[in-house]
């Protein structure tokens, strides 16, 4: 089997990450050499997913065509690589569309590799540390701002440290359904553009402002699209201002139609939600009272790819996420450690035999050990669905809201009844793998039910399909009533559930 370190071309390592944004797509190919990574090759294209989107029928039938046909031929780029050595996203419109799942099943088989949908705050911390990579490693705080096509990420940030981040439901694409409806341009429209988004940030700006920043960065389409206008009209040389900004709102208005537009250094499918960017833009600058923006290349997919890069240099900022709760939480560490070490023993011994030798597997089961007991801060009784409730709904850096789900299922399954695991964006591989992981960190939390680690003995762990056997030293057991007694009456709960346990 091919490992991420041994793929490689011409010797080099090789990494990939899409966003799936909701205006356009975007690829970035990159090598990694000593460590540094290496852009060899960006591609984006306007697919406009968000254009249309409904509540009910959700992605439109016309965008679902733009975007897998754009997926195929980025598809391309990647048979080359592994699935450790890619990262696809998916933002806004992936989020909230009624008809995403459908979607994703087709643009996953386009593409060759899964994708992950992320939370509006997952999305902001991976734009900050595309920035970041591109700016100087300044001192001071720095506010990163990117319109995106259907939500704008607002972080404040030091060097590479997001400190504060929201996600705004205000974006270029749906601001041009709502407010430039068939393309029409008018005063009217556009103020109500400006005031809806001012509505928007309300619910930041005493905060944001209170914190301060040293400078503001842009990011993305939006941004740059409006940098180049201003420089091509002359209307600004250094970067992007309130007085430039109102100045193009007055060029935009003169035209009834997005179609009569003619805007030097905007093409022409980004001309379609240029006024409503613009609208937001003018919105930001004067809630937060910013007097000047500059705008970077790093974005959303320069971010996902520097935290894939992390993962595979074993920085991953997912370890990082979970120490961080168990902290927060007030976890036994020494506990959770030993349950993971019996977890993952038991993991060992039989992920050949229950086909569980993805790497992710063991990292489901690492963490569902580390956080098994993350609910015991709200309360003991049904603490279970209490750590569940936190994974599934807390926001967790580096971690997609799928994932999420899924920590979620094994931490309200390690005790007690096991829970259903119909989970809409798992295939049936999938959820008999979370099922079989849900098992071994059962049996860990068991056999460490005494909280003690000095007269705790591991058994040998043999399985088939659906059942399991444990093989204890001889005499064990009669020594220790109180985990025969568990196993009693695990043996039980797991035949409810289809499996069967035996032990001697």
């Amino acid at each position: 089997m091919t490992t991420t370190m041994e793929h490689s071309v011409q010797g080099q390592q090789m990494l990939a990450a899409i966003d799936l944004g909701s205006n356009s797509f975007h690829l970035v190919l990159a090598r990694l050499i000593n460590g540094q990574v290496q852009i060899i090759e960006k591609r984006g294209e306007k697919v406009m997913l968000a254009a249309g989107l409904d509540p009910v029928l959700g992605i439109s039938p016309d965008a679902q065509e733009r975007a897998l046909a754009c997926l195929k031929r980025f598809g391309q780029s990647l048979s080359a690589l592994n699935k450790s050595q890619v990262v696809i996203l998916g933002t806004n419109t992936l989020r909230a569309a009624s008809n995403s799942r459908e979607f994703m099943l087709q643009a996953e088989e386009a593409l060759g590799f899964p994708i992950e949908v992320i939370s509006g705050i997952e999305e902001a911390r991976l734009v900050y540390l595309g920035v970041a990579h591109t700016l100087a490693d300044d001192d001071g705080k720095r506010l990163v701002i990117d319109i995106g096509g259907g939500s704008t990420e607002f972080v404040i940030g030091e060097r590479f440290q997001p400190i504060r981040l929201e996600s705004l439901h205000m974006g270029c694409v749906s601001y041009s359904d709502r407010y430039f409806p068939e393309g029409k341009i008018s005063e009217t429209g556009f103020n109500l553009a400006i005031a809806s988004a001012r509505r928007e940030l309300a619910s930041i700006r005493f905060n944001y402002q209170r914190l301060g920043w040293n400078n503001v960065v842009g990011s993305s389409g939006t941004m740059r699209a409006v940098d180049r206008v201003l420089k091509a009209y002359e209307l600004s040389d250094t970067g992007i201002n309130l007085a430039a900004l109102l100045e193009l709102k007055r060029i935009i208005v003169k035209s009834k139609q997005v179609g009569d537009l003619d805007i030097k250094g905007v093409k022409e499918q980004r001309l379609k939600v240029f006024p409503a960017g613009v609208a937001i833009l003018i919105a930001i600058f004067e809630s937060l009272e910013i007097t000047k923006l500059t705008y970077s290349d790093g974005a959303l997919r320069e971010g996902a790819l520097y935290d894939l890069l992390g993962r595979v240099k074993h920085e991953d900022v997912r370890e990082l996420t979970v120490k961080a709760m168990q902290e927060r939480f007030l976890v036994d560490i020494k506990h959770a450690q030993n349950v993971k070490n019996s977890a993952i023993n038991f993991y060992y011994q039989v992920r050949h035999k229950w086909k569980l030798d993805e790497t992710e597997y063991e990292d489901y089961l690492r963490w569902g050990a580390d956080l098994h007991e993350l609910g015991l801060a709200i309360a003991h009784n049904q603490y279970q669905k209490h750590g569940a409730y936190l994974v599934q709904y807390s926001d967790m850096p580096g971690f997609s809201k799928p994932l999420q789900e899924t920590l979620a299922i094994l931490l309200r399954s390690h005790r007690r009844k096991l829970a259903s695991q119909e989970l809409p964006h798992l295939d049936k591989r999938a959820r008999t793998a979370l099922r079989r992981l849900t098992v071994l960190l059962r049996l860990a939390v068991l056999l460490h039910h005494g909280r003690g680690d000095d007269d705790v003995v591991e058994p040998e762990i043999t399985v088939e399909k659906t059942s399991i056997h444990l093989d204890f030293p001889d005499e064990y057991l009669a020594s220790h009533a109180m985990t025969e007694l568990d196993l009693e009456r695990e043996k039980s709960q797991l035949l409810e559930a289809g499996m069967e346990l035996t032990f001697e």
